[in-house]
């Protein structure tokens, strides 16, 4: 397996975050012309496919919580979209523990097949402790709800892939299991993508032993670099295995950058102040839950909470012009895809289509013309 990627070969690709959950991307009062009901997220879906989106991904959230009042349920949702559309490919979020992991993977069999191979899932370990306690789920340590993670990833995809499916771990079991129908099957997918996110070395570690990819909250060009090394010299130590990567952003584009940072701004004056910090304090108090304190949210500012996945520290502010650029910089340090969340969804998603998505594409055809590649760390 080469270590490099030709810029212009494999270019990046783009996901929106679907806006199944009541509140909007931002927790400010602010307006944020968007809705959490299907039939307008169908018409997104239909939209962001025609703009060039490759994935959506539909937030879990079982209840109420930091501005997030009413929420759809992920996998249902999910299937709904993927019926909506043609090429689109939806991945939903679950949480292990909330799953049985066998019941999941025939509910997302049946969506594969239903959609002709465009399932996929993002495994989420957890942060917010109420959702299990109130639901009267056990709430495990940090670095356990990894561990409990990285089984219900391996018994996925043994699942998946194996007439005889056999599996023995800590918190599932599987003997002799023959799930059928089994997903769509390509030569370049054996299973349904499987997504994760996290910042921690639990988190990092993971993915570089078993995820398809590996999300990142946001982060500067340095900062995700640091992060696809990490991910890379693990991957390296089992089998030399490829994780793509996705980074969290969100996007404010706007004729002049005058009027994308008063945005910013804006946004951030309006902030719903309580509502940001009761979500900064519980965050950090999972991140400082890690083994070596180092989990996610533990070097984010009020600012960046806003946005409740560190998006504005990407930096995708400004013009169509600067926001191309600043992409494919990412794109020369290992980032794969990009997952946008937006203020005003139907009309950012198409401004991002029409006058982004282009530029971009024609500077990852320059800089395959001048033979620049991303190196994969090692």
């Amino acid at each position: 397996m080469s270590d490099e990627v030709d810029v212009g070969r494999e270019p990046i690709r783009f996901a929106y975050w679907v806006p199944n959950v009541s509140g909007g991307l931002v927790v400010s009062r602010i307006e944020q012309r968007t809705d959490w009901s299907y039939d307008y997220n169908r018409r997104l879906a239909v939209l962001a496919e025609n703009s060039g989106f490759d994935y959506a991904l539909s937030q879990v959230r079982y209840t109420a919580s930091y501005g997030a009042a009413y929420q759809h349920e992920s996998t249902s949702f999910s299937l709904a979209l993927l019926l909506a559309t043609e090429r689109l490919k939806v991945i939903a979020a679950i949480h292990p523990g909330l799953w049985h992991p066998g019941v999941l993977a025939k509910f997302i069999a049946t969506a594969d097949q239903i959609s002709g191979g465009r399932a996929a899932v993002n495994v989420v370990s957890g942060w917010f402790k109420d959702e299990f306690t109130k639901l009267g789920e056990a709430w495990l340590e940090h670095d356990e709800r990894y561990r409990r993670s990285e089984e219900f990833i391996r018994y996925l995809r043994e699942i998946w892939t194996d007439d005889h499916a056999e599996f023995r771990g800590d918190f599932y079991r599987l003997h002799d299991f023959d799930l059928k129908p089994k997903p769509v099957t390509a030569l370049d997918r054996p299973h349904p993508e499987i997504f994760q996110g996290g910042n921690s070395t639990a988190a990092r570690a993971m993915a570089g032993r078993m995820s398809d990819w590996y999300f990142s909250n946001g982060r500067d060009l340095d900062g995700v670099s640091e992060q696809i090394a990490e991910v890379n010299a693990e991957a390296a130590r089992h089998g030399g295995r490829r994780v793509r990567f996705g980074l969290n952003g969100f996007l404010i584009a706007r004729d002049t950058e005058a009027e994308a940072r008063e945005v910013l701004r804006e946004i951030i004056a309006k902030a719903d102040r309580e509502a940001v910090e009761g979500f900064g304090s519980a965050v950090k108090q999972a991140g400082r839950s890690t083994s070596d304190g180092k989990g996610m949210w533990q070097d984010s500012e009020f600012a960046d909470l806003v946005q409740y996945n560190d998006g504005f520290r990407t930096g995708l502010v400004g013009t169509p012009e600067q926001i191309a650029e600043r992409i494919v910089a990412y794109r020369r340090r290992g980032v794969d895809l990009i997952l946008l969340g937006f203020l005003h969804y139907l009309e950012d998603v198409e401004y991002f289509g029409r006058r982004i998505l282009p530029l971009v594409r024609e500077l990852e055809a320059d800089a395959a013309e001048r033979g620049e590649l991303v190196r994969r760390a090692s």
